[in-house]
């Protein structure tokens, strides 16, 4: 038992004091990052300047103001953010934007990943058109260029929509965890060698596998944060512009409407009718036949009965 007991000890403080050490770190990198640059600028300045009293706090001042700017610049691209764009664009010939549209993926290093297209139903065949959906990705840091370069394809743009979001602190916090629980896994190894029963090994076994499930979600976890803030989303809905038509009024014009109407009545009501027999002839041919030709068969059959009974009347009287 007691073999047992001091390794899950080790573990428990182990872990404790790892997670403290890579959450005070994380929350305190910042901080301290800000603190000692103006320290460092400043001592910077102090040691350029010979006598102490000649020492200039607009300098200090300036050198405060550049670290800063430098540090936000700083954050600014270490920062990771996930960004989308949903735009639809109305064009004369939508094939030929969809073209255009992989050219400038392509160009700016991106590429398609898929290309949806519909056709618009249309009683004219020659008016069909069709709808044409792609979703493209492009490094985040061609996002803007490559977004304003579609956009001047459009016609029309009824719809843009821009989304972002924010993942740094997740991915940092992934990060943190991932160290920790490779340097648990480094001490359970440690404590895998100097198990001494299979009771221990196994026990011990047990947690690495768990420590090493963990680890590889993790990882999958960042490598999707990873994919999705380094490659920026845009789906371009592409479209003909849409026809309106203008009904014009006056006599002539309704009186034309009226005789296309009745037209297209009649030739429906004729289309109706062929298309009935045409249904109606197998009933015609296999049922309405036969009992055509059986009732003519009876009719006359009691036709002859009747006038063989007129003639034979006479002869017996």
């Amino acid at each position: 038992m007691k073999s047992s007991v001091i390794p899950l000890i080790l573990l428990l403080v182990f872990s404790i004091s790892c997670s403290q050490q890579a959450r005070f770190t994380t929350q305190n990198a910042p901080a301290s990052g800000t603190a000692q640059a103006p320290a460092t600028e400043a001592n910077k300045v102090d040691a350029r300047a010979t006598p102490a009293h000649f020492y200039d706090a607009t300098t200090q001042k300036v050198s405060l103001n550049d670290a800063t700017k430098a540090e936000l610049t700083t954050e600014a691209a270490d920062r990771r953010i996930i960004r989308n764009a949903d735009i639809t664009m109305e064009v004369e010939s939508t094939t030929d934007a969809q073209q255009r549209v992989a050219s400038i993926a392509e160009s700016h290093g991106g590429f398609v990943v898929t290309s949806e297209a519909k056709q618009r139903e249309n009683m004219d065949p020659a008016k069909r058109t069709l709808d044409i959906k792609l979703v493209v990705r492009v490094p985040s840091n061609q996002f803007g260029v490559a977004l304003d370069e579609m956009k001047q394809l459009a016609g029309n743009l009824p719809e843009a929509n821009l989304t972002g979001q924010d993942v740094t602190e997740d991915f940092i916090d992934l990060e943190a965890r991932i160290k920790t629980q490779k340097a648990l896994e480094i001490q359970f190894l440690e404590i895998m060698k100097q198990a001494k029963n299979v009771e221990d090994a196994l026990e011990v076994q047990r947690q690495i596998s768990e420590v090493r499930t963990e680890i590889e979600q993790l990882e999958g976890r960042r490598r999707f944060l990873e994919n999705r803030s380094s490659l920026s989303t845009i789906t371009v809905n592409i479209r003909a512009p849409k026809i309106i038509t203008v009904n014009p009024t006056g006599f002539g014009h309704t009186l034309r409407e009226a005789v296309s109407d009745s037209l297209e009545l009649a030739s429906g009501m004729f289309v109706f009718v062929v298309r009935t027999l045409i249904v109606l002839m197998p009933v015609i041919v296999f049922i309405g036949l036969p009992c055509f030709l059986l009732l003519r068969y009876l009719a006359r059959r009691a036709k002859r009965m009747r006038l063989a009974a007129a003639l034979a009347t006479p002869a017996a009287d």
